[in-house]
């Protein structure tokens, strides 16, 4: 089984540990999903444990404008991709943690996304955008990118670093390496010609290396080579070991089983609570959950809903992909809008034919099917506060941060039984009522009858009253505070500075010019 670490095991550090936080997108400079939130509250919270923690992602068009305190180093060279490149060295807004910025324009300074451009295709360069951007991680992981300051821990995030913990691996004098699993269904997958391209050591293309059915897989420098492994929910751990979550990586991740461990991602909830959110219109808590309404009215005139307290009002803020169960909704819509008392709202992007059965499905319910094909970190944030009932019908979810957020705003999901989801929602049972722990509505198979049956309940319960107010009121006193997934990461970081010491480390680190 996965290593779960146990909360009253946790180790203190005596002294602050120097981490270095990779990853390619980070709230609120960039986001596209949960990682941009994780990379941002993770690093706030180990610094608040007194940890010296700095960030390092791709200096983006659209990120340099928003970091504080901007300025430039000295530029160096990647001489195997014949790339010069440059930090640029700030502060995260909000908050002291120094950010660095990988400056290499002819790469990332592109309107876009991340990892796709205007018109919503991959860069066609990502493999070598990517891979300098790991190689310079492992000159900082290394103390030879102009810092004096050198990390213990270079912790790495999702294929798009899987490169740096493999180059570092190569290397006599080494940090320790973490690598965080957000979603294993993305690979980052190249053919071998780009691997070539790309310069690598021959020794990294080997099916016990980057190799993977005869193409080069970034991820697998994440799980072949770092310290340890940590999937983003216990559950989620065990699922990747299986065939059906591990897209073919399960085997390994078996063989390496020892290192892998789950940890929950966490919630800051400066940001995310009904009694201080400055984007909702009326703060409320449990005590005052009449004042609910008021954002419900509210959000009902924003978005063009007939105004109606009676309404069941549920919503799905998600990307619109096959993962996150978008199909299931589609397959139900109409059969839940048959109740006339139902009313819908769909914040999110995604994939053309999703979004194409939405806008035809919101044609067919004027004033009660609100449907918003963006993404506004401030609607999420008045959809949370209004709504009733929150449907996630993930096929699997790593974590997901998006029915932690609804146990806060007493919004009560509908979830599947996977991931994240299952260790964080409690299934209304008469047991679960009874003992005063029920959370949410879960179901098993990712089929449209399943989660039908589940919403249905969830809004019988909403409409019957009875237990509606204290599954809210117990949902609402949930806490899933970062500072417990941080002591978590620490106790990690401590096991493997002890398993694997490096002494030279600190002596290094006073040495470098």
């Amino acid at each position: 089984m996965a290593n779960n670490s146990n909360p009253t095991q946790i180790q203190h550090s005596a002294r602050a540990l120097r981490i270095l936080f990779a990853a390619s997108e980070v709230y609120p400079l960039i986001k596209t999903g949960g990682l941009a939130d994780v990379a941002c509250y993770l690093p706030i919270a180990l610094q608040e444990l007194g940890h010296d923690v700095r960030i390092v992602l791709p200096a983006y068009r659209s990120v340099v404008s928003k970091v504080n305190g901007l300025r430039p180093g000295k530029s160096y060279r990647l001489e195997h991709l014949g790339i010069t490149f440059r930090l640029l060295r700030g502060l995260l807004p909000g908050n002291g943690v120094p950010v660095y910025l990988v400056d290499i324009p002819e790469l990332f300074d592109r309107r876009g996304d991340p990892y796709r451009d205007p018109a919503g295709q991959d860069w066609q360069d990502n493999a070598r955008r990517f891979a300098a951007f790991s190689s310079v991680i492992r000159l900082l992981g290394q103390g030879l990118a102009g810092l004096r300051w050198r990390p213990e821990i270079v912790h790495c995030n999702d294929w798009h670093t899987g490169l740096a913990p493999a180059l570092l691996a190569l290397d006599r004098e080494r940090p320790v390496t973490v690598f965080s699993i957000h979603n294993l269904a993305y690979q980052g997958d190249f053919s071998y010609d780009i691997f070539k391209s790309l310069r690598l050591p021959q020794q990294l293309w080997s099916p016990e290396a980057l190799e993977f059915y005869g193409r080069c897989a970034f991820i697998k420098g994440g799980l072949v080579y770092a310290d340890s492994i940590v999937a983003v929910s216990p559950t989620y751990a065990a699922e990747i070991m299986t065939a059906e979550f591990g897209y073919g990586l399960e085997g390994l991740l078996r063989h390496r089983r020892q290192v892998l461990r789950g940890i929950l991602n966490g919630v800051d909830y400066r940001f995310w609570d009904p009694r201080n959110d400055p984007l909702i219109t009326q703060h409320y808590w449990i005590h005052s959950l009449d004042d609910k309404r008021i954002n419900k009215r509210h959000l009902q005139q924003e978005l063009g809903l007939a105004e109606n307290e009676h309404a069941v009002l549920l919503a799905h803020i998600s990307r619109l992909t096959w993962q996150k169960g978008i199909d299931l909704i589609l397959a139900s819509i109409h059969e839940l809008m048959q109740n006339s008392a139902i009313q819908m709202i769909v914040l999110g992007s995604g994939e053309a034919p999703y979004e194409k059965g939405l806008h035809i499905a919101a044609q067919s319910f004027p004033g009660r099917l609100s449907v918003n094909l963006t993404y506004d970190e401030t609607l999420s944030h008045r959809i949370q506060a209004g709504a009733d009932i929150l449907l996630m019908p993930s096929r699997y979810e790593p974590c997901g941060l998006t029915q932690m957020y609804s146990l806060r705003y007493g919004t009560i999901p509908v979830v599947r039984r996977t991931g994240g989801l299952a260790d964080t929602i409690s299934d209304s049972t008469p047991v679960s009522l009874q003992a005063g722990t029920a959370t949410g509505f879960c179901f098993n198979d990712a089929t449209s009858t399943d989660f039908l049956q589940a919403s249905r309940a969830a809004i019988a319960s909403y409409q019957a009253g009875s237990h509606w107010q204290q599954i809210m009121q117990t949902a609402m006193l949930r806490d899933f505070t970062w500072k417990t997934s941080a002591e978590k990461y620490v106790s990690v970081y401590l096991d493997l500075l002890q398993k694997q010491p490096h002494p030279e480390l600190a002596r290094i680190s006073q040495r470098l010019p």
